[in-house]
């Protein structure tokens, strides 16, 4: 059975549009970056590629579950909060984190309200998971997973940044919620913002 879609910014159980904090208002006039003809035919057949390639039931599944661990950054501040909990020695510097992805999905949000780039909606782009905005740049869950994976690799020294960022910038576009460019530049603004808080934190570290 295919995959129902699920347009941007509407519950998959709404058949209307209902408009958010995040949507346009009367009487604003945002800027609007979007690719010209060209570079959108470009990213829409780079999405196409994507579903086409890996967008399996199994696949989707698992996108669905990284999509709703992400939102908002729910997960990863949830398990920065766990790493204070049992980590009590850096409790501080956990907590510092915790405040880095959330300042990082902040970032984001803010982009996107100014930006007001609309996500994908060519007719050939399945979108098979519900969105709680239109808005598409950044990729916050780009952006908040980027930043986890530099602030939380840095305290448990690992190499978080390859092994959790690829996948969920791969499952917005198996999702058809994303252009390419958007989990890109959100992977960008979280590593700006994360590289900021780890040098702040080690600042810290090393007045100790």
């Amino acid at each position: 059975m295919a995959e129902p879609v699920v347009r941007p910014g509407v519950p998959a159980s709404s058949p209307t549009s209902t408009p958010t904090s995040a949507e346009p208002s009367a009487g604003v006039r945002p800027l609007v970056v979007v690719p010209d003809a060209a570079d959108r035919a470009v990213e829409v057949r780079m999405l196409n590629a994507v579903q086409a390639a890996v967008a399996t039931p199994p696949v989707v599944r698992v996108a669905r579950g990284m999509s709703l661990f992400g939102e908002h950054a729910g997960g990863w501040l949830f398990l920065g909060l766990v790493g204070a909990a049992v980590d009590r020695g850096r409790r501080r510097d956990w907590l510092g984190a915790v405040a880095g992805v959330a300042a990082a999905h902040g970032a984001s949000i803010a982009v996107k309200r100014v930006v007001r780039r609309r996500r994908p909606d060519d007719p050939s782009v399945r979108v098979l998971v519900s969105t709680p905005s239109r808005l598409s740049f950044p990729s916050a869950h780009a952006t908040s997973t980027t930043a986890a994976a530099v602030l939380y690799g840095g305290l448990l020294e690992r190499p978080l940044v390859p092994v959790l960022v690829p996948p969920m910038a791969l499952s917005r576009l198996v999702l058809g919620v994303h252009y390419p460019s958007d989990v890109l530049v959100g992977s960008a603004l979280g590593a700006g913002v994360a590289g900021g808080v780890r040098a702040w934190l080690r600042r810290r570290v090393g007045k100790r």
